[in-house]
């Protein structure tokens, strides 16, 4: 994300970070979802955010299928790096997923999938700030086989595993894949990815990685 840029552009219509329709903006972390998650299979009730602007509907928001009040409250991907706390992310009033407000420091769509819960769990950060690289810079260098843990705030720590990674143009972005419906507790992470394009003020593609827990 750079100067100015606030939202992570991630629509989430449906359940899903939806990613700033436009980008996902998180510190350089553009990433547009060209289709809506209202687009994508909707999770069963259990498994999905009630909304996410271009997740769902801010308004519809399924609770998830934990206890009452345990939440992720930080990521570790050793491979890069990453020991972060975890901010709750939110949608703004055009059903954008807002970008952390620390740039080093990621951020969890908390309408959505609590991690280790069946469904996707989405996890956002930025690729950079206005001066320097900030916590998801590296993430493009993670590769399958590498891990990825998250804290509860219960202190219980659920592992995942990456299955791949992918880098997408913001105007298709694969919204089905990355908030539809799974059978499986999976956890996505998202930045932004491509080249800056000075004349938006955004990246041109959002990176995605894909991860599947694994304990």
């Amino acid at each position: 994300m750079r100067p100015g840029e606030g939202r992570l552009v991630i629509r989430a219509r449906w359940v899903v970070i939806g990613l700033s329709v436009a980008a996902l903006v998180v510190g350089g972390v553009a990433i547009s979802a060209a289709a809506s998650p209202h687009d994508a299979p909707r999770p069963s009730a259990s498994a999905a955010p009630g909304a996410a602007g271009g997740l769902q509907d801010p308004t519809a928001s399924v609770a998830p299928t934990v206890a009452a009040g345990i939440v992720p409250t930080r990521v570790r991907i050793p491979a890069i790096g990453v020991d972060s706390g975890l901010e709750d992310l939110s949608l703004d009033a055009s059903g954008a997923l807002l970008a952390p407000a620390d740039w080093d420091s990621a951020g969890w769509y908390s309408a959505g999938v609590v991690p280790g819960n069946v469904g996707p769990a989405v996890i956002a950060g930025h690729i950079d700030s206005p001066t320097a690289p900030a916590v998801f810079a590296r993430l493009s260098s993670l590769k399958s086989g590498d891990t990825v843990t998250v804290t509860l705030s219960d202190g219980t720590i659920e592992t995942f595993t990456v299955t791949q990674k992918i880098e997408s143009p913001k105007a298709t972005f694969p919204t089905s894949s990355v908030y539809g419906n799974v059978p499986t507790p999976q956890l996505r992470l998202i930045t932004c990815g491509g080249v800056f394009n000075p004349s938006s003020g955004h990246y041109v593609d959002n990176l995605i990685v894909y991860a599947s827990l694994t304990s």
